[in-house]
């Protein structure tokens, strides 16, 4: 059941496609197993050296800084427990999530938090999840990127150089990030390589637009996933589409009622070693950055009906035990009224299956989008380790 519940966690998908073929990619330690109780546990651990060359208008801004910190995919440690009750298929999962990286302004500021606990329910007819997960709009767009686990940009317009939080990845160049959330969700059992998931979610609070203005949500988020995946002689299809709908009203007379909605989707082929990746994403009233609107400083975001989009075009080689990937994200919002573009180049390899070595290239470009000013031109280089179990 633990193997079941962590496969379905989202996790699992990230390490197989991350990590190739790593027989540890996606197995957690068995503590135990009896009488149809299971409990295992799993966890990331990894760390960069990163040095990051901005040039940004001006000479003032200007610099080279290096950091030790950690990539794109956090640490974490999991734990997993199942339950057979014969017609039913009980399970639970938690996992910790924790910076290893301070600040000059926040020492030993470890962050640690819980993106994940959550019960299932599990049948013939499905499973029902209950708790606290990643969302499902823009899911696979996150956990099937081929640099998931390498570093990506940094931007110093958006605060990252100096970040004691993770680097941004392909996040604002690619897709927005799948923020974990409250959540009551149904995943249908495999039709034949088709899988549909449906959740409803904790509400995303929209900004008044005014003192008086107060917006409520009368009905939860609805989001959505449906993937495909087929094997044909030696070439790996996978396929998806996902979406996020959800309106706040307002009582105040002349006052606007706020609809967010998004719609991602992507398609990923492999075949002898060779893997090629594309998505995209176009929304409305969402933050260009965090599926649940969340924004930096902690103020609530007045989106409005602003647009946002994004698009994600990756190819990866694998030989032996190295892998070998280039990606390409851009994105575009009126929200932040920014253009991005990321190009990543990065190497991994395997040293067991445990123990992964990366070497990685990011060039990120950002401008005014209503202007072409540029914003910011950075080069970042980081050289890591990741161990898993």
């Amino acid at each position: 059941m633990n193997n079941n519940n962590l496969r379905k966690s989202g996790l699992a998908i990230a390490m197989a496609a991350a990590m190739g073929a790593s027989a540890g990619a996606n197995a957690a330690i068995e503590v135990y197993n009896e009488d149809g109780t299971s409990f295992s546990t799993d966890g990331y651990v990894n760390a960069f050296y990163v040095n990051t060359d901005v040039d940004r208008p001006g000479n003032d801004l200007d610099r080279r800084q290096s950091r030790v910190k950690m990539g794109f995919f956090p640490n974490y440690l999991g734990f997993n427990v199942g339950r057979d009750m014969g017609d039913l298929q009980l399970g639970a999962r938690s996992s910790f999530w924790v910076n290893i990286n301070d600040t000059d302004t926040s020492g030993t500021s470890t962050g640690l938090n819980v993106r994940q606990l959550y019960g299932t329910i599990g049948s013939s007819w499905g499973e029902i999840l209950i708790g606290r997960d990643f969302g499902l709009f823009a899911r696979s767009n996150l956990f099937l990127d081929e640099v998931l686990m390498g570093h990506g940009h940094s931007s110093d317009v958006l605060g990252l150089v100096d970040t004691a939080g993770v680097s941004f990845g392909n996040i604002g160049s690619g897709y927005p990030y799948a923020f974990p959330t409250s959540q009551i969700t149904y995943r249908s059992p495999d039709l034949g390589g088709l899988k549909v998931a449906v959740g409803i979610m904790d509400p995303n609070k929209i900004a008044e637009s005014s003192s008086t203005e107060a917006r409520y949500e009368e009905m939860p988020r609805i989001e959505s996933e449906v993937t495909y995946t087929m094997d044909v002689s030696s070439v790996n299809l996978t396929a998806w589409i996902n979406g996020q709908y959800q309106k706040s009203e307002t009582k105040v007379a002349g006052g606007e009622d706020v609809t967010s909605k998004g719609v991602g989707y992507g398609v990923k082929v492999s075949l002898d070693g060779l893997s090629l990746t594309a998505s995209g994403f176009t929304a409305e009233g969402l933050n260009p950055l965090f599926t649940n609107n969340f924004t930096i400083g902690g103020a609530l975001p007045a989106f409005e009906e602003q647009d946002t989009k994004g698009f994600l075009v990756q190819g990866s080689y694998s030989v032996g035990v190295n892998r070998f990937a280039v990606s390409y994200g851009e994105g575009t919002d009126d929200i932040l009224d920014m253009n991005r573009e990321t190009i990543t180049l990065a190497a991994f390899h395997d040293v067991n299956d445990y123990l992964k070595l990366v070497t990685e290239y990011t060039r990120h470009e950002s401008a005014v989008e209503s202007s072409g000013a540029d914003l910011e031109e950075s080069d970042t280089f980081a050289v890591g380790a990741i161990v898993t179990w």
